[in-house]
């Protein structure tokens, strides 16, 4: 069954806004390998376009579907990176504007002590992402699309967050899908109550919501705490939600639909390299089977193939994988593991 409807005549899939940064990984090849050791011992470094919506951007576009991007870059050269490095990838860059004030893209250096334990080390001062303005939202460009991505970091400060609601405003006005990624970040949010306020206004109006325990809980702080996966995706699809996907780590994930019925997804069994960059390959797959009118076990089966995939590789961008790639590594791993392997 499908439980979301696209406008099929929407020249553009999907229209993604939020933060992008420039990701600093240990330099793992042949020749240099940095990983497994603190970062202050760390001296060489690769450089990836980074941040979560960016990361889904280039998934979803390698599996053939037509994106395009709202957010701000620095007016210097990692915009320039960042922009160009979308323009080669066949993501639509018209609605990324240049910070006129001096401020910067944010830079991640991460540190990968094993592939269970690794953090990130962030430079978010004076931030280049969260000075997206309503001045920056078109309507004409929400309107271009089937659906619309919110990243839940877009909210956690001003003129971004103003900017973030008057796009999914849009979007309802429109009858652009939104799908809200709620993608917690610690940095920059004041406070909890914060948190739920600008979380729970975006929730209400996805039609789609993705997001772990934990960010469930968070943006449902100010409406009812201690709720169960059931009872949060009862009280967001009173709201407007058609499908709420619900994420345990390494316990897995559920999807919530509207209609009652869920389905429930395990990871693949693999060798992690990180503990991040996982969600952005859950998105990506997820999401390009909704587009694709998949079943919805069929979407989760694919996004958390493409999941596994990430945790392997260096980067949350370079190595996102396509369709191929990602049918590959399923039916490589139901034959080492069965027919049934992720699937619960």
């Amino acid at each position: 069954m499908k439980y979301i409807e696209f406008d099929e005549s929407r020249p553009l899939d999907l229209i993604l806004l939020g933060r992008v940064a420039i990701d600093f990984n240990p330099a793992w090849s042949d020749s240099v390998k940095e990983d497994f050791k603190p970062l202050k011992d760390v001296h060489y470094f690769e450089k990836f376009v980074g941040g979560s919506p960016a990361s889904i951007a280039v998934g979803v576009t390698k599996h053939g579907l037509k994106s395009g991007f709202i957010g701000k870059v620095s007016d210097d050269q990692f915009g320039d990176f960042v922009t160009e490095y979308f323009d080669r990838r066949g993501i639509d860059t018209s609605h990324i504007t240049r910070c006129t004030g001096g401020q910067k893209l944010g830079l991640t250096f991460t540190e990968m002590l094993s592939p269970k334990e690794s953090s990130i080390l962030m430079y978010r001062n004076d931030i280049a992402d969260l000075q997206l303005s309503v001045d920056d939202i078109d309507e004409d460009y929400i309107a271009s699309a089937k659906a619309l991505l919110i990243s839940g970091t877009s909210l956690a400060e001003s003129p971004s967050r103003e900017a973030a609601v008057k796009a999914a405003m849009l979007a309802e006005k429109v009858g652009t899908k939104l799908i809200f990624d709620i993608d917690y970040r610690a940095y920059n949010w004041k406070n909890a109550d914060e948190i739920s306020i600008y979380y729970s206004l975006i929730a209400g109006k996805a039609d789609i919501i993705m997001g772990s325990r934990e960010e469930f809980d968070l943006t449902e702080k100010l409406i009812c705490e201690g709720m169960t996966d059931e009872e949060s995706a009862e009280y967001w699809q009173k709201k407007n939600a058609k499908i709420c996907v619900i994420k345990h780590g390494m316990q897995g994930s559920t999807a919530y639909a509207c209609d009652g019925k869920k389905f429930s997804i395990r990871p693949f069994p693999v060798t992690a390299r990180k503990g991040f960059g996982g969600g952005d390959g859950y998105g990506s797959g997820f999401l390009y089977g909704l587009f694709s009118g998949w079943d919805l076990q069929d979407c989760l089966e694919f996004g958390s193939a493409e999941a596994s995939m990430m945790v392997r590789s260096n980067n949350c961008s370079d190595s996102l994988p396509d369709t191929e790639q990602v049918k590959a590594f399923i039916s490589e791993e139901k034959k080492l593991y069965g027919e049934m392997v992720a699937r619960v």
